[in-house]
């Protein structure tokens, strides 16, 4: 079963639309994420120079992923992105640990931002498939994401290679919306 059929599934309000805003660095496996969900090939992708969108119609449930490239140079346009977000997706490369710092300061500063102010946030711990990535629990102690207290989180270990984690992070973020949206 694909995640659309799976979203298909999950969906409760038949005219449920969401706008999901999907950042992390560069790297990260944001795009690679968002095809899968669109139950698109994967085999070649390449770095996004500045966004994709994807808007996804199925019996009523409409979701709209808004994925924007995480290069330093366009990382300052994320701003641009975030009026009318229902959700944030948050992608880190669990491998790539001399960048966690870096991811740090960045998902920290999108939960300062007063147009994110208590949006949900799902962070997808991605590449777990690799030997060297940290386990979501390690990311989620060096990020302090225990302090976050003015929203719904959750950090799920994934590989969007191979779909491991994702259906559960998708399954949690329509969940916390739908319920946002009763």
């Amino acid at each position: 079963m694909g995640l659309l059929s799976l979203l298909r599934k999950l969906r409760s309000n038949p005219d449920l639309e969401l706008r999901i805003l999907l950042l992390g660095l560069d790297n990260a496996g944001k795009t690679t994420l968002l095809k899968v969900l669109a139950s698109e090939d994967i085999t070649h992708i390449t770095p996004t120079q500045g966004f994709n969108i994807k808007s996804v119609q199925s019996k009523g449930f409409k979701l709209n992923v808004w994925d924007i490239g995480g290069q330093r140079r366009i990382r300052p346009y994320w701003k641009n992105y975030f009026e009318n977000t229902d959700l944030l997706i948050y992608v880190i490369d669990s491998s790539d640990r001399k960048r966690f710092d870096e991811t740090g300061e960045e998902l920290t500063e999108l939960l300062e931002e007063e147009k994110l102010a208590g949006v949900p946030v799902l962070i997808f711990a991605n590449k777990q498939d690799l030997m060297t990535a940290a386990k979501a629990s390690e990311i989620a102690e060096g990020l302090n994401l225990n302090s976050i207290r003015d929203r719904e989180w959750q950090i799920q270990a994934c590989s969007a290679v191979s779909g491991e984690g994702v259906k559960e992070g998708i399954e949690w973020m329509t969940k916390t919306c739908n319920n946002r949206k009763k």
